[in-house]
């Protein structure tokens, strides 16, 4: 199960083998290269369904944010949402496809240098993912419990986003060395593993776990610690608030603090989400390492489908984001009502009208309710000069 973190899936056969990426002395025997079996498609319809709508909901979220109505977002939360919808962008674009595609070609076709990289992008891709959850969990701290600082969130967050983006390079990077495309010559098999770069398996064992702590165990305890010093705040002042003191208001209505809460619940949403999400897998691969024969008695679809939930929280971010925040709803409607009036036969008519050489007399003989719009803008336009 050592593809969570030091590799990518290998397809499965129908009796699962011992996987290619485990380090082995003598060398492999009585090997069967695996095949494309029933669980492995529905594997690869599931992701291919899940990286259609990561793709678009995702590439929503990063344009209402860049440039649509998240843009009034605040200065120091809008680069923390930029950044999980680009890791999510990441995961969806380099681990779903290339998982997808590696389960129906079984073996590796891609030489040894794309073997390489491909496998530093999605450890990198899952690394970033899971650290800028950390850095918003960080930020939702100092937020509930330092308010006054918060002009100097905007710096703070950009150097922790910065040291996440880093930190997540150099924790991938091992990647780059450890795996490579070998080729069985009894097989005719050709795969891309990190076979024969550690000595010894508890090596492996040791570079696996360390990956399953940066990974997961480390994002949750800081997530956890933050989310439980934040809770115990609002509970001291909502403590406070019932003896007469209000340390949480900061003018003479809740606005502030609503608007607080809110953003509060939305991250702690999110990062359920990735718990929920991904804990099954982690737990799984565990019991893989230490256990490997248990990979021949655990049925080939339960390891499919805990990876499948897994990228489901790519999916979920934007729905939570959307869920909690008016204007994202606001540009998704705004864009569903330009749509289909682009392509409903008035627009059509219009477009032709503009094309014709008589476009003039034509636009004459439009009826009132079709000429609203036209002078509506005029209007528009007369009031902006």
């Amino acid at each position: 199960m050592s593809e969570t973190m030091s590799s990518l899936p290998p397809p499965s056969s129908s009796a699962p083998p011992t996987p290619l990426n485990i380090s082995q002395y003598p060398p492999l025997t009585n090997w069967e290269p695996p095949t494309f079996t029933r669980a492995a498609q529905f594997r690869v319809g599931a992701t291919f369904l899940l990286f259609l709508f990561a793709a678009c909901s995702n590439l929503a979220l990063l344009t209402s944010v860049w440039c649509g109505r998240g843009r009034r977002l605040s200065s120091h939360l809008r680069p923390l949402m930029l950044s999980l919808a680009s890791a999510d962008l990441m995961m969806t674009f380099v681990v779903m496809p290339l998982d997808a595609v590696w389960n129906i070609t079984v073996q590796w076709y891609g030489g040894d240098i794309l073997c390489k990289v491909l496998c530093f992008l999605k450890l990198f891709a899952m690394h970033a993912s899971a650290f800028i959850l950390v850095v918003i969990s960080l930020d939702r701290h100092h937020a509930i419990l330092h308010p006054l600082d918060a002009l100097s969130a905007h710096h703070r967050n950009r150097c922790m986003l910065l040291f996440a983006w880093i930190l997540s390079l150099l924790l991938a990077s091992p990647q780059l060395f450890l795996f490579r495309s070998i080729r069985m010559d009894s097989a005719n098999f050709t795969q891309c593993v990190s076979h024969g770069s550690f000595s010894h398996r508890w090596q492996e064992t040791v570079y696996n776990m360390f990956h399953f702590i940066t990974l997961y165990v480390i994002p949750l305890l800081m997530m956890s610690c933050c989310y439980c010093r934040i809770l115990l705040h609002i509970n001291q002042q909502h403590l406070q608030d019932k003896a007469g003191e209000s340390h949480l208001r900061r003018s003479g209505t809740d606005i502030i603090p609503k608007a607080r809460m809110k953003t509060l619940k939305m991250t702690v949403v999110i990062v359920l989400s990735f718990v929920v999400c991904w804990t099954p897998y982690y737990l799984l691969g565990i019991w893989y390492w230490f256990q490997p024969d248990m990979l021949r008695v655990t049925p080939e679809y339960v390891h499919h489908a805990l990876f499948v939930f897994g990228n489901l929280n790519t999916c979920c971010d934007p729905v939570i984001y959307g869920f909690y925040t008016p204007s994202f709803r606001a540009d998704l409607a705004a864009f569903c009502r330009r749509t289909k009036s682009d392509a409903s036969p008035q627009s059509m008519d219009r477009l032709s009208a503009r094309q014709s050489p008589h476009s003039g007399e034509e636009n004459e003989q439009l009826g009132p309710a079709q000429k609203a719009p036209s002078d509506g803008s005029m209007k528009a336009q007369k009031g902006t000069e």
